[in-house]
């Protein structure tokens, strides 16, 4: 294997609008412990983390599903 001499930081796109860690906390009741430990694994994309949290059952919380 060849190592690349000059290692970059690779960015992941931002797939729909970002979140915030309190606004994706709120969103799916998770602890604030959990919701940054899923949020700086998987990025503040929307989509992302709410196909991440689909994928687990977990439906968001009523107020924000009708955007209250």
């Amino acid at each position: 294997m060849t190592e690349n001499a000059n290692p970059t930081t690779t960015r992941k796109v931002i797939r729909g609008r970002p979140y915030s860690i309190a606004e994706f906390a709120r969103k799916y009741r998770l602890d604030d412990a959990e919701a940054k430990r899923l949020f700086y694994k998987f990025g503040p994309s929307s989509t992302e983390l709410d196909l991440l949290m689909a994928a687990k059952r977990r439906p968001p919380s009523l107020t924000t599903a009708i955007g209250q």
